[in-house]
């Protein structure tokens, strides 16, 4: 009995200690699986490549190369290719079928400071708008009024007469609130159009082609200061468009009547363009007078350089996906390489790449909700980021990280911010040399000892290398005789308008004495209105605006004014 019950005890302990070993064995294999399981889903950060210096990562550099233009002799090969273009452009055989445009803007000299007296001017350029008062006053001050208005998209992309319609309205809300309607007193204006034109006189220009967004039907053409003064005049507001300046003209104007050596004119903001002083000789579309001075503005509308495939050799495929998304497609492609309205998409692509190969924001954009962020909406990145990344200094990154968070980056890495900043850092680069090399051929071109550039737009006046990256290219691009200097312009839209008024008048009366007129400074605004003085100037080609300005409505001119319009009148 014993010995049954010693076998029986046996078996059930050999069972026992079987299924234990069969559940130590159950155990280890789901442990082992889900251990399996887990690293498989464990994102691989172990075993990453450190980005602390972005630049040393073989992989990334591979995305960027493309986009660097550091070697000078590249840069000369595109310099070779725009002065041809130019070239085109002031030819009146090719100048039809020309890119760049090189529209004569009928302004032969610069403002000397001796000007005085109060002009309107209105400055359309983008998305906003402006109303100016401007005050020339003596010792070359200048004092300016003005409103910002928007222009609401559904007009942009609307008929053309509800866009100068639109302008009407907000010139007599202006004048209403700063009491200039007043009885019988008809002002002169200076119409800042930043926007492709072949200009045909002072106050006459046919619209090219629309940028910056801007699709409004009907205008293209057409002459835009008369549409703006049919609007004008179907409001019954007391004002006379005498004078239309693009914003690159009313930059150097503005700039000029700081310093006298100003030759070129810039703008780096929204959109690009530049204009120049050139000889007379050298514009072959010119049709004015060759009386003296024996010069003329040229609106170059160098935006437009690269139409014609002339930069595919240095165009990205990143390029190519802004240029095919944008509004215009095929049109303004070196525009779309430097200017501020594509710089931030640029940029917003590269990560997107370097997100798909999986170099940056590693494990942070998985879920389908982050498909919904910024980052992966068109236009999601603007170009003021590009300025506030590229300001970080040292390893803190606070601007950059705030920037990743807005556009939907949770929790960034030191390694996500130092490649992003790296990114910035080449696409700006890029766009200031490629800027530096456009101004490079108009001074060597211009080839006087010394030249001033005024430059205005808010990518130049807030990216904090731009201007420092664009002198540095160019000092290797000068020509060694040449000394330059880039000039920040203040407001040239508004008080060169109003100045470029001023100088034509100084050209009608070859004097140097004081004068009083209704003008004002400030480079758009002020330049605007300094425009509307000098194309009294031209008074006897105008005679559609003489006689509206003396007769319509038996309205009379501002006193000030007046006695300069009988200046210009009489025989000379």
């Amino acid at each position: 009995m014993s010995t049954l019950a010693t076998i029986l005890q046996d078996e059930i302990s050999t069972a026992t200690l079987q299924k234990g070993l069969y559940a130590i064995a159950a155990c280890t294999l789901i442990g082992a699986a889900a251990y399996a399981g887990y690293k498989a889903a464990e994102p691989e950060t172990k075993h990453l490549p450190s980005h602390r210096h972005p630049e040393s990562n073989e992989q990334i550099e591979k995305v960027l190369e493309a986009l660097r233009l550091d070697d000078d002799d590249k840069l000369r090969v595109i310099m070779q290719s725009l002065e041809r273009e130019m070239e085109l452009g002031l030819s009146p055989a090719t100048h039809p079928t020309a890119d760049v445009k090189m529209f004569a803007t009928y302004v032969r000299s610069t403002a000397d400071g001796s000007e005085t007296g109060q002009v309107l001017a209105l400055d359309l350029g983008g998305t906003n708008f402006r109303v100016l008062l401007v005050d020339l006053l003596p010792q070359s001050k200048v004092e300016l009024t003005s409103k910002i208005f928007v222009i609401p998209q559904s007009i942009m992309l609307g008929e053309g007469s509800y866009l100068f319609r639109h302008l009407a309205d907000c010139l007599m809300e202006f004048m209403n609130k700063e009491n200039l309607n007043k009885p019988g007193v008809r002002y002169p204006l200076g119409f800042t159009f930043s926007f492709p034109c072949k200009q045909e006189g002072l106050a006459s220009a046919r619209l090219s082609t629309w940028t910056k967004g801007f699709t409004c039907s009907g205008v293209v053409n057409e002459d835009v200061v008369k549409m703006l003064q049919v609007a004008i005049d179907e409001k019954n507001i007391n004002v006379q468009c005498v004078a239309l300046v693009n914003d690159t003209v009313g930059t150097l104007m503005a700039c000029a009547y700081k310093d006298p050596n100003t030759e070129i004119g810039l703008i780096l903001g929204t959109g690009t363009n530049a204009c120049y002083m050139e000889k007379l000789d050298r514009v072959g579309t010119w049709d004015g007078d060759y009386n003296d001075p024996k010069q003329v503005i040229i609106n170059m509308e160098w935006g437009a350089f690269g139409n014609n495939h002339r930069l595919n050799h240095i165009r990205t495929k990143y390029d190519e996906e802004v240029d095919l998304s944008s509004v215009n497609p095929g049109k303004q492609i070196f525009e779309k390489m430097i200017s501020g309205m594509y710089m931030g998409e640029i940029v917003r692509l590269i990560m997107l790449d370097l997100i798909h190969q999986n170099l940056l924001f590693i494990g942070k954009c998985n879920g389908s909700e982050d498909f919904k962020t910024p980052l992966f909406t068109r236009g999601g990145f603007y170009t003021k980021y590009v300025s506030s990344v590229e300001m970080d200094e040292g390893i803190g990154f606070s601007n950059t990280r705030r920037v990743l968070e807005d556009i939907g980056i949770r929790n960034p890495s030191y390694d996500d911010c130092a490649i992003v900043q790296h990114i910035c850092k080449i696409v700006s680069k890029r766009a200031a040399r490629l800027a530096g090399a456009g101004l490079a051929v108009l001074i060597n071109r211009i080839n006087k000892p010394n030249v001033t550039v005024g430059v205005d737009g808010s990518l130049y006046r807030y990216h904090p290398r731009f201007k420092r990256n664009m002198e540095k290219c160019m000092q290797n691009l000068v020509s060694k005789n040449i000394k330059f200097l880039l000039q920040l312009s203040n407001d040239g839209s508004g008080i060169g308008a109003a100045l470029t008024v001023a100088a034509a008048e100084a050209l009608s009366n070859q004097e140097k004495t004081k004068r009083s007129y209704p003008l004002s400074d400030d480079g758009s605004g002020k330049g605007a209105g300094l425009i509307a003085v000098v194309a009294s100037r031209y008074l006897q080609q105008l005679s559609q605006s003489t006689s509206t300005l003396h007769n319509h409505n038996n309205e009379k001119v501002p006193t000030q004014f007046q006695k300069h319009l009988s200046t210009l009148q009489s025989p000379m």
